[in-house]
């Protein structure tokens, strides 16, 4: 049962609730920084996506990360993973590396740990 808190701030429901208390799916080796593109592909098998998998797809019809998907999202990267790994076993996404260079993302890396 969905608990509402108030108008404002809509149903409770707790993250794990989302991917039905899973912990692990086949999303679990996306890094932080793959590009996940929607393929436009059809579901086999009759899966429809759930209202934050739907949310993903629409994020996703231009290459964005896994972490801006988990940052817009506002979802654990746990829970995100799982519902990407969802919807990459359903062919509707696909994953890329993103192309910034090596030197780059350690760059990018270091400048983060120093705040």
């Amino acid at each position: 049962m969905t608990q509402w808190m108030d108008e404002e701030a809509g149903p409770v429901v707790r993250p794990y609730a989302l991917i039905g208390g899973r912990t692990r799916s086949s999303g679990d080796a996306l890094d932080l920084i793959a590009i996940v593109t929607a393929t436009r592909a059809g579901s086999p098998g009759g899966f429809v996506p759930g209202p934050e998998q739907e949310r993903i797809l629409s994020l996703v019809a231009i290459p964005t990360s896994v972490a801006d998907i988990a940052s817009e999202l506002d979802l654990p990267l746990g829970v995100v993973r799982v519902l990407l790994g969802d919807l990459k076993d359903h062919n509707l996404i696909s994953i890329g590396r993103a192309s910034a260079s090596e030197r780059i993302l350690k760059e990018v890396i270091n400048g983060l740990r120093a705040l």
